[in-house]
Order: structure tokens, then C-alpha cells, then sequence
């Protein structure tokens, strides 16, 4: 990487030249690979490295930003940076206060480069054939990608930091089709670039395609409301679809009818809720050691006790609401600004086991996995995977995926039990302001909810 290190103390050396309020600066070497493929063919292969980085501007409280991807660009990109600031600048600027950090950090222990595209290509062959073996599908989809970036971030106020990190991300579905239905099943998972976390994977692919033709003669629930109960996927991801994104800084500040709604020190819940985004976990996609601030990544609540205590910050928005910064200034390229993103987001795991919560619903929904979902504002709407139907205290047929649509905020109140299981889920990314996909991870333990509204018949 020397050539990118030269990069970095010639940019060091024109920040220290420039009259501006705060300058920052993120130069990438980036690697990847990605292979798809649709119903049995092969359809997509690729391997790309890229090379970077930009110039950000704060002057006068408006932003400059410039990117480049040839490194004799640079001063020019400092000159559009910092032209674009003082065109935008007409205020205070403002910025939380953070230590100015020098380090390189610890490479990650695992690189999926050290694994051949042969090697990768006849693990998904084989998955494939295995999904078409087990049963008749009307088509199947999987889509692997791998990558590993090492960046530098260095800026005005002294902070130079390198640091590196790798990631997988694998999906895999079966769809299967009968007189004009159609139902697919599928598993997403991925690591911090552990390939042998997406191997020995047979039986669950197997077992997505046996769900995908059951699912063609399972009944439908009858639509109303029930007691629900989600698996540690779906509540992660309600976790953090349906929340998560109400806790970013910037959609808050920018939203007035949010502003009233997220106030410190409201409850949304009982006591037993707590709800965290936590960058410090070791070994999970959404885990950092610094932003792209250079502010540490950190544990932060959101929800403690049923109560809201905390959100997520850039430095900016921490300055402007009077907050500390909280390490979650995040852009998936350097082609991107950071912005307000999540970590690891979860709700933590409480005292009740499955079969508690189980025990007392004579009529319920069980509710595993998800295909998708919307919100707007603290509505939602989302798809389950599989779902189950509970009858006395146990878990009875399988039904065709059920849909689960609500107010967040009456449905953080509704939950009425929080399981002992914690399991994050790795799979997929997160989109936001046109970055996308943002390793992220989310998960929960198994939640219990009253009266959560379900569409069926």
C-alpha cells in the first residue's frame, strides 16, 4: 500500500496549506468478487479492485466535497472541495469535539482473497444443484459477494488512522410455483471474512427448497389480530428497520414531527426493553473500530429500561443537538459523504424461554425469517418468511408467509415478552440516501407481541 501512504502525507502536507474550518480526507484500495446465479445457469462473475479517495470541506458551516480515483487529481479535488464549501457556507460550522487518534489498526483475521475463485464458484455450483436436486422449483437465485478494503482517514485536526476489513455476504432462495402461486423460501447470512462461514451449508439449502413447495399447500391465516410471536431474524429486523432508522440524528433533527416524537426520557416500552446499536461487537459485519470520522465505534442505548436514552450521531448532528458523537458517521465508498448509519443493532435478551412464551397463547401466529418490508415514518408493513400457527401453548401447521403491518412505536409497547436467545443475524445490508449495501448485523432474542395486526384472508 505504499503508494496509497504517500498519497495520505502529500494530502496531509495540503490540508496543513489551506484556509478552512475543518479538512478531512479518505483514500481506499479496495478488492472484490461477486457471482450470481439464476434457476441453474451461472449468470454473473466478476473480480474489480478500485483505488480512491476524497476531499471534505467544512467552511463557514456548508460542505464541500470532492472525490477522485487518480491520485494526480488531488489537488485539484482539494481546490472543487473547498470552492463547493465556501459556495455553500453562509453560518457557524459545527462539529462535536473528539481527540485526534494516529494509528493503524490490526488487520482482520480472516481475507476471502485467499480463496480461489474456483473454489468459490464450485461451492455454489454445488449448492445450486443440491436446491434442484431436493425438489421441483420453478426457479432459484444466489448471490455471493466478498470484499476487502483498506482505507486512511486523516484530517485537519491531526487524526491519521488506517484500518482494514473484510466481509462475505451470501443469499440463497428457492421459489416454487403451482397453479399461479408462488412461494420461495431462503437463507442470507455472511462474516467478517470467514469463507468457512458459508460453507457446510447443504442441509439448510436443502431444506429452503422442501419449504418452498410446502409452502404451495399451506393454508392462509385468517387476517385480524393476534398474539405474535418473532424469531430473532424478524425482530432484528423490525429491530431495525421499523426503529433503528427513527434513532439516526439526521432523519430527526431534519424532521420536526419526529423531533416531538423522539424526546429523551419518553417511554416506549416496559422496563424490560433495552435497545442498542453496538459497533464494538468482535466477529459481526457492522463492527468497526472507527468511523469514517475517525470517531470510535461504541455501544450505545437507545432504548434502556423502556425508555428512549440515546441516538445515533455524526459529529455534526451530535454538535447541533447538543449530544456526544456516538461513532456512527458511516458511507459504504469514497465515492460517498458519510452519513448517519447503524452498526449492530439488537435488542437485548431478557429472562423468558421459548416454551414461556408459548405456554399462554391459545391462538397465535409464530412468525421465523423474512422477504421484505416498507416503513413511513413509525408505520410498517412487513413480510414473514414462514409462519406457524400456535394453538394451546404449542406450535401447530405451517401457513402460507403472513404479513405484519403496525405503528412502531404501540408495537414497542405491545411487547409483552423478550426470550433469553439472542441471536444476530449477518445477512443482507443496509440502504440509506442512495449508499448501498452497508454491511450491517441486527438481531433479538425471540419477542412476544399482543395484538399485532396480521394480513391474510
Amino acid at each position: 500500500m505504499p503508494h496509497i501512504e504517500e498519497t495520505a502525507h502529500e494530502i496531509k502536507a495540503l490540508i496543513g496549506n489551506q484556509n478552512a474550518d475543518y479538512i478531512e480526507a479518505r483514500l481506499e484500495s479496495t478488492t472484490s468478487c461477486r457471482l450470481s446465479y439464476r434457476g441453474r445457469e451461472l449468470e454473473t462473475v466478476s473480480q474489480s479492485s478500485s483505488i480512491g479517495g476524497n476531499i471534505r470541506v467544512l467552511y463557514h458551516g456548508g460542505w464541500g466535497f470532492a472525490s477522485f480515483n487518480r491520485f494526480d487529481e488531488i489537488k485539484n479535488a482539494m481546490a472543487r472541495a473547498i470552492e463547493s464549501a465556501r459556495l455553500a457556507g453562509s453560518g457557524q460550522s459545527r462539529l462535536a469535539k473528539i481527540e485526534p487518534v494516529v494509528i493503524k489498526t490490526t488487520p482482520p483475521l480472516h481475507d476471502p482473497r485467499n480463496v480461489t475463485l474456483t473454489n468459490k464458484k464450485e461451492l455454489l455450483d454445488f449448492y445450486n444443484e443440491t436446491m434442484w436436486q431436493e425438489a421441483p422449483l420453478s426457479t432459484s437465485f444466489i448471490g455471493y459477494g466478498d470484499g476487502y478494503k483498506t482505507s486512511i482517514f486523516l484530517n485537519s485536526e491531526g487524526s491519521y488512522i488506517e484500518q482494514s476489513r473484510a466481509d462475505i455476504n451470501l443469499r440463497v432462495s428457492a421459489v416454487a410455483g403451482k397453479d399461479g402461486d408462488v412461494q420461495q423460501s431462503g437463507i442470507s447470512l455472511g462474516s467478517t471474512g470467514d469463507f468457512n462461514e458459508v460453507t457446510g451449508l447443504e442441509e439448510q439449502v436443502r431444506d429452503i427448497s422442501r419449504k418452498a413447495v410446502a409452502l404451495l399447500d399451506a393454508p392462509r391465516a385468517r387476517g385480524g389480530e393476534y398474539t405474535v410471536i418473532l424469531d430473532p431474524v424478524l425482530a432484528g429486523v423490525f429491530t431495525h428497520e421499523a426503529f433503528g432508522h427513527l434513532s439516526e440524528a439526521d432523519f430527526v433533527y431534519e424532521n420536526d414531527r419526529m423531533r416531538e416524537i423522539m424526546t429523551l426520557g419518553k417511554a416506549f416500552g416496559s422496563d424490560q426493553l433495552n435497545i442498542i446499536d453496538d459497533g464494538t461487537m468482535p466477529g459481526l459485519r457492522g463492527s468497526y473500530r472507527f468511523d469514517e470520522e475517525g470517531v470510535p465505534s461504541q455501544k450505545t442505548y437507545l432504548i434502556r429500561e423502556g425508555k428512549l436514552v440515546g441516538r445515533l450521531h455524526s459529529r455534526e448532528t451530535a454538535a447541533i443537538m447538543g449530544e456526544a458523537p456516538s461513532g456512527n458517521a458511516r458511507a459504504i465508498s469514497y465515492r460517498h459523504q458519510p452519513i448517519v448509519r447503524m452498526s449492530n443493532t439488537y435488542i437485548e435478551p431478557g429472562e423468558t424461554t421459548f416454551e414461556e412464551m408459548l405456554a399462554d397463547i391459545k391462538e397465535g401466529i409464530y412468525v421465523k425469517n423474512w422477504y421484505g418490508g416498507t416503513t413511513s415514518m413509525e408505520m410498517f408493513t412487513f413480510s414473514g418468511g414462514e409462519a406457524y400457527m400456535i394453538r394451546n401453548g404449542q406450535v401447530e401447521e405451517l401457513l402460507k408467509p403472513v404479513v405484519l403491518s403496525g405503528n412502531v412505536f404501540t408495537t414497542l409497547h405491545n411487547i409483552d415478552a423478550i426470550g433469553n436467545d439472542l441471536d444476530m443475524n449477518q445477512g443482507g445490508g443496509c440502504g440509506k440516501g442512495g449508499q448501498s449495501p452497508l454491511p450491517v448485523s441486527n438481531g433479538s432474542p425471540h419477542i412476544r407481541l399482543r395484538k399485532c395486526l396480521v394480513g391474510g384472508q
